[in-house]
């Protein structure tokens, strides 16, 4: 299948995509993992990108879509793909269209995750990561620690990051109605999107999320 993962910011995105790309069998594509694995094998295009970021400059569309497509185009992508953080705005939708249509392929499926936006704010806002390993993550009120500000794990510092605090999850929020939100009006123009309900445990979103693409798969 030839899935985009879309959804607001807390969503839980990132994990969904990790247990879904593992239980259809195709690679799990994320934005963040092509800019990383761009820049650090020093393509032309990671290259451009880190000019970008270097000078505190959004990285232009056709430098994110000309890593997405070379990510497409590698073998284990031939067979399905799920791509997680883009197309992030319509240009990039667009390009994606265009880049399967001159293959003769089309997208299977839109996964909107959806969820309120007072749940986002409490699910980033009360996040706390550790100072030691930031892979150490807890909850204020989901997962909390046993001593209050102390990794459970290895005693490191609780700290949360300042783009988790309440303001500048409402700004990524707003960045995100206006920038991703119109993708799904595009995508469902195409019938393709598929909406759940990202709220519940990880397996319970995971198991709602693959019964709704069965549907679209058998449809």
């Amino acid at each position: 299948m030839r899935i985009v993962l879309v959804g607001p910011p807390g969503a839980g995105k990132g994990t969904q995509a990790q247990y879904l790309a593992k239980n259809l069998s195709i690679p799990h594509i994320s934005t963040g993992d092509l800019f990383r694995a761009n820049i650090s094998q020093g393509t032309p295009l990671g290259k451009q990108a880190q000019e970008y970021m270097n000078a505190g400059r959004l990285v232009p569309d056709e430098v994110t879509v000309g890593m997405a497509e070379d990510r497409l185009s590698q073998p284990d992508a031939q067979h399905g793909f799920l791509l997680d953080g883009f197309p992030r705005n319509i240009g990039q939708a667009e390009a994606l269209t265009s880049f399967l249509s001159e293959k003769g392929l089309t997208l299977d499926a839109v996964l909107d995750l959806e969820v309120p936006e007072e749940e986002v704010v409490k699910r980033i806002a009360g996040r706390r990561l550790c100072r030691k390993d930031g892979a150490h993550v807890f909850h204020v009120e989901y997962n909390p620690p046993r001593t209050e500000g102390v990794c459970d794990i290895c005693g490191g510092e609780l700290y949360q990051r300042d783009d988790d605090t309440e303001e500048a999850v409402r700004v990524r929020l707003d960045e995100y109605h206006t920038k991703t939100e119109p993708i799904i009006d595009y995508y469902k123009a195409q019938d393709l999107v598929v909406t759940i309900s990202a709220l519940g445990g990880v397996q319970e979103v995971t198991e709602r999320a693959m019964n709704a693409l069965g549907r679209t798969e058998a449809a």
